[in-house]
């Protein structure tokens, strides 16, 4: 069968090669200084346990770094990032004013994203439903970022089927809580490895930078565009902050291709205390030209009984809390249909975040 988009999966496979040479600086960069995140997607949160039910996320970034500190895999993203050694078209559109300002950091993810249909007793793909679905990715990024712009840019290397874990991490999950279990997983799409690149762009804006008795308001809106054989998409959105002590940052509060926690590693500027509280709210509106959940795996003509929705928009909610190097937060997303035969008009789920600096 003959790839879909050629074009998409071409960019990210010339990014391949180097993770044959990947070193200690790409791969055991943990001990270093920075922000270890973890996310958890769950739609019990919501009531349900189907389609998109689960999602786990652990993510690290450094402080601040220079650029001969950054590994061979992620150096080879840095064309990518809007900095003076980028293509021009991306330093035309990303727009840092100041060269000199700019700071880097470097990142790591590992990633599971779960699907399932709504009926758990049938032994094989119930029709009409969501296809059994499971993927696994490694992600290498690369982060250039001022006080107003972020731009970051992250190469994932995947796997679906079997090897995802899908399966067990679910049953795993069901056995302790004393669920019962989903009986068609031998129907999940097929394995296949994966090759993405994500590009997103965030731009901060204070509403209300005095930051009289502590209160804030700011906001990040946000665009991406991503490429490869697990899922090619674009989005927009953004969203706002409302809080008491709240430190200015890029965070992600949600499970994202680039979710990491990103802060000011130099002086603590901007934070104003030990604590901080904060609400937040916001919209994303994706359009989905592939996703290997819903289409198949890219190079098998295989059929998951469902048909992609071209577009997907999201509305969420959410609060956190901080207290001196460790953050917790909770948003709940409702998200539009994702494929035809979704009988919902939306789904929903909620979304668990714990930032610590290290």
């Amino acid at each position: 069968m003959a790839a879909r988009h050629p074009g998409a999966l071409a960019c990210v496979l010339l990014l391949v090669p180097p993770l044959a040479g990947a070193s200690d600086a790409d791969l055991l960069a943990f001990g270093e200084k920075g922000y270890v995140t973890s996310y958890l997607d769950n739609d019990l949160f919501g009531g349900t346990d189907r389609n998109y039910t689960n999602g786990v996320r652990f993510s690290w970034i450094s402080e601040n770094r220079e650029l001969d500190e950054v590994g061979p895999v992620q150096r080879r993203l840095r064309r990518l990032t809007g900095d003076p050694e980028s293509a021009k078209l991306f330093r035309r559109v990303t727009g840092f004013d100041d060269p000199s300002a700019i700071n880097y950091n470097t990142g790591l993810s590992l990633t599971q994203l779960m699907f399932t249909p709504e009926d758990l007793t049938d032994p094989e793909q119930p029709v009409g439903q969501r296809r059994y679905a499971g993927w696994l990715g490694l992600g290498f990024s690369l982060h250039a970022k001022d006080d107003e712009i972020l731009n970051s840019v992250e190469f994932i290397l995947g796997i679906t089927g079997e090897p995802s874990l899908a399966q067990e991490s679910q049953n795993l999950i069901h056995d302790l809580r004393n669920f019962d279990k989903f009986a068609g997983w031998q129907a999940q799409i097929p394995t296949e490895v994966t090759a993405d690149l994500s590009f997103v762009q965030k731009r901060r804006a204070d509403f209300l930078p005095e930051r009289r008795l502590g209160f804030r308001v700011d906001g990040l809106t946000e665009w991406g565009v991503r490429l490869g054989s697990f899922r090619t998409s674009a989005n927009v959105g953004g969203f706002f902050r409302i809080g008491l002590n709240l430190p200015p940052d890029f965070s992600d509060p949600r499970l994202s291709a680039n979710a990491y926690s990103h802060r000011y590693f130099d002086d603590g500027g901007g934070y104003d205390g030990p604590w901080s509280v904060y609400g937040l709210f916001g919209a994303t509106g994706r359009a989905v030209a592939f996703d290997a959940t819903l289409d198949g795996p890219l190079f098998e003509d295989f059929d998951t009984g469902n048909n992609r929705e071209p577009w997907v928009g999201e509305v969420f909610v959410g609060f956190g809390v901080r207290y001196r190097i460790a953050e917790l937060s909770y948003v709940h997303t409702w998200r539009t249909r994702e494929y035809s035969e979704q009988q919902d008009d939306y789904a929903d789920f909620g979304s668990l975040a714990l930032r610590i600096r290290i």
